[in-house]
């Protein structure tokens, strides 16, 4: 195969912080012990020697948990072992999320060398970041996660802040883009945070309701548009995708693809599934110990999961904004009487791109053009 993506989970759902929103680990509640322990290196040898050998091209993204758990010896194994294995010209990525607690000096400098690209999750301002983002006593992480980024500033390694929107960040929207644009935070993306997967949605404390994400889209929308016109591009992930998706670019968004695709889920045990948001047994492919990431991938297309996975509202045939919005994130749909799944910010998207669509356009004509 051409390009091989593996999302790894080198410490199952371990964490130093008790996050209140946290998905992955309301998904460990479904599993048969707490989490899947700490990858071994047998498992981690045998996962970078099948995808070497497999693919022309591999990125190796990291998550959690927090994946730093694994400690510094685990990925200087793990870069070693690929840069063994990689044969000439054979290119390797490697990207890794982190809450950006335990980043240090040496961390950093590790990243450094091995052109890690970083994702830190950080909710804004001190007061809304610490208001769910905290270790096991209840303590806020805001300032360890900001001696971290300043670290990663420093040394100028490459990194993007992931913000996750409650009702209270939605509704602070602005504070929050002009917080990161004053940090020199330029490369931003922000995700609806995820009700538990058995809860009625839209009904816990972090819970966001779909009127207060189209508010808070149409106003952030409103202050990227006027930073790329005024020469001070913000790199937002979602509205970066639209423009390129206009150009008749694809997305590389995968909630955007407008279908469930094979994202090779490895966890800490070497077991496979297709999708983070549903690591359960009942949608394990396999294990890298004993098959290929081939079969793997022939093994989820005929699984539940993307059975269930195009099963799409009818409605979306006829939006007019399909072609943009794809029927969103599995994850964000709600299933209908008919076994059809509809997106919980559906009415949201739509009033949105209602509000943005000829000012986007705008940009796409002008990026065409060459005029930026």
């Amino acid at each position: 195969m051409d390009q091989l993506q593996l999302l790894i989970k080198p410490v199952s759902a371990a964490c130093n912080l008790r996050c209140r929103y946290c998905f992955y680990l309301d998904e460990s509640k479904y599993w048969k012990n707490t989490d899947f322990g700490m990858m071994d290196l047998e498992t981690a040898g045998c996962l970078i020697r099948r995808a070497l050998e497999e693919a022309e091209e591999c990125t190796f993204a990291f998550q959690g948990g927090e994946p730093m758990l694994a400690g510094l010896s685990f990925f200087r194994f793990f870069t070693e072992k690929a840069e063994e294995y990689r044969k000439p010209g054979q290119r390797v990525f490697y990207t890794l999320q982190t809450n950006g607690t335990l980043l240090t000096k040496e961390w950093v400098e590790f990243f450094k060398k091995w052109r890690f690209l970083l994702g830190v999750s950080l909710d804004g301002t001190r007061k809304l970041h610490d208001e769910n983002r905290t270790d096991a006593s209840g303590n806020g992480s805001f300032s360890g996660v900001f001696k971290g980024i300043r670290l990663l500033q420093e040394a100028a390694v490459p990194f993007h802040i992931l913000c996750v929107l409650t009702n209270d960040h939605a509704e602070r929207i602005q504070s929050i883009y002009r917080f990161f644009q004053n940090k020199g935070l330029q490369r931003q993306q922000y995700i609806p945070c995820l009700d538990p997967i058995d809860a009625k949605r839209g009904k816990m404390s972090y819970s966001l309701t779909g009127e207060k994400y189209a508010q808070a889209l149409k106003t952030l929308f409103d202050l990227w548009y006027a930073d790329v016109l005024g020469g001070n591009p913000v790199y937002i992930r979602q509205f970066d995708n639209y423009l390129s998706m206009l150009l008749g670019g694809q997305p590389e968004a995968c909630t955007m693809y407008g279908r469930c695709t094979m994202q090779n889920i490895v966890e800490a045990d070497g077991s496979v599934y297709p999708c983070d948001f549903y690591v359960q047994e009942k949608y394990c492919v396999g294990n890298v110990k004993e098959d290929s990431f081939l079969d793997l991938a022939k093994k989820a297309q005929g699984s539940s999961f993307f059975e269930k996975a195009e099963k799409r509202d009818i409605r979306c045939g006829d939006c007019r904004w399909y072609p943009l919005c794809r029927g969103g994130c599995r994850r964000d749909c709600d299933e209908m009487a008919d076994g059809s799944f509809r997106n919980y910010y559906c009415e949201a998207y739509q009033e949105f791109f209602g509000y943005a669509i000829r000012r986007m356009e705008m940009l796409a004509a002008r990026i065409e053009r060459r005029q930026f």
